[in-house]
């Protein structure tokens, strides 16, 4: 699908699609001082204001849903590492799994000196999981998605049941009181907020173990999809597409909406179990608007996001740190959901421009020129 060397467009752009989009989350949390309430509804019993409204409804269309689409591109790009290794008669996962446990690294850093939600040491424990069931072939990958998906999917309809019935008695839900977290942000200073993530590690990273079955179960989607010609320039690859868009928006959008119902009672099925349908609505979507337009100034420009993504990501979390923590312009808690959604697009197109910048001048991303770096020392060792 749109070839570029030996890259296929199509997967950069999604790629950077979903990394700018994956912030149209997190800005929340920046923005209301690490109080992850604001990226669910538990909070709110009645209709909103319109503030509230344009939250909700930016999430509505990114919570999740961006984020589901990078863990598929993740899976393609695994898939395309296994294959690379294949042609080169290399050992899997080999080289593979140092990598991973880099990755692992990296999101260590990332999460202890910028965000307590970093999506990265989970996608490195994904990635380890993943390298060895793909080596067991079509058969081996079919059976750990149904085992994965159906624990997954089991586990998130028990709690669609339970939110139906509390929202049936009238019962209330909470995350926990933030009052801490909410003035470490806003007075503490970056050491103190470095401890915090420290000395909190493992209830923080909750959520990421939480989502590694889900997570194996997209990377393993992607790498089906990606054997499977979805991405192929081909008239049948179109087809698949094309059905990706039905599918995913058709079905997707209504269950989604389910964020709109005030107290929260959807609000985990719809971030984890019914995003990623969306996601796959919005790979058909992007897909179809690149083929009618190939030559618009956006997929360039989000072409290049996708090929710097590791960098991109790290940088709009550090951007939204400095801007929003009492250490730094200390924003947070003091602007509205209209100024936030403002802000998030800036920094989005600062990175777009930021990117085609540095990739005029340099091949890879600083992040990404460090990665190949240091894989190389490793793959070096192994051979000598």
């Amino acid at each position: 699908m749109i070839g570029n060397g030996s890259r296929l467009r199509l997967l950069d752009i999604l790629r950077g699609f979903a990394i700018l989009g994956t912030l149209g989350t997190n800005i929340w949390i920046f923005a209301h001082m690490g109080d992850f309430n604001y990226v669910f509804t538990f909070n709110q019993y009645e209709w909103w204001d319109l503030q509230q409204f344009i939250r909700v409804f930016v999430l509505f269309l990114v919570n999740g849903k961006l984020l589901g689409l990078l863990t598929i591109m993740f899976g393609i790009g695994l898939v395309m590492k296994y294959q690379q290794a294949l042609r080169r008669g290399n050992a899997w996962p080999g080289v593979y799994i140092w990598t991973s446990f880099i990755l692992i690294a990296e999101g260590f850093i990332h999460f202890t000196l910028v965000m307590e939600y970093d999506i990265l040491m989970s996608y490195g424990i994904t990635a380890i999981i993943t390298a060895f069931i793909i080596k067991g072939g079509d058969r081996a990958i079919r059976r750990a998605m149904m085992i994965v998906g159906g624990l997954h999917g089991a586990i998130m309809l028990l709690i669609l049941c339970f939110g139906i019935y509390l929202a049936a008695i009238g019962a209330h839900i909470s995350l926990g009181e933030v009052q801490g977290t909410v003035l470490l942000y806003k007075d503490g200073s970056w050491i103190q907020q470095v401890g915090f993530r420290l000395t909190h590690f493992i209830i923080l990273r909750s959520e990421a173990l939480f989502v590694i079955p889900m997570n194996i179960f997209l990377f393993l989607l992607g790498i089906r999809m990606m054997r499977s010609g979805f991405f192929a320039s081909d008239d049948d690859g179109k087809r698949k597409r094309e059905k990706l868009l039905h599918i995913g928006l058709s079905v997707g959008i209504p269950l989604n909406l389910l964020i709109f119902v005030p107290g929260g009672y959807f609000d985990f099925p719809v971030r984890y179990l019914f995003a990623p349908i969306l996601s796959l609505g919005y790979i058909g979507l992007i897909a179809k608007l690149v083929e009618a337009n190939r030559k618009l100034w956006l997929w360039s420009k989000l072409e290049q996001v996708g090929k710097m993504s590791l960098s991109s990501y790290v940088m709009q979390n550090v951007i939204s740190a400095v801007i929003f923590y009492g250490w730094g312009f200390g924003l947070g808690g003091k602007v509205n959901s209209v100024t936030i959604v403002l802000i998030w697009m800036a920094i989005c197109y600062f990175q777009l421009i930021f990117a085609s910048l540095w990739l005029k001048r340099y091949k890879y991303g600083p992040m990404e020129s460090a990665r190949r770096f240091t894989s190389g020392l490793i793959e070096k060792s192994k051979t000598d």
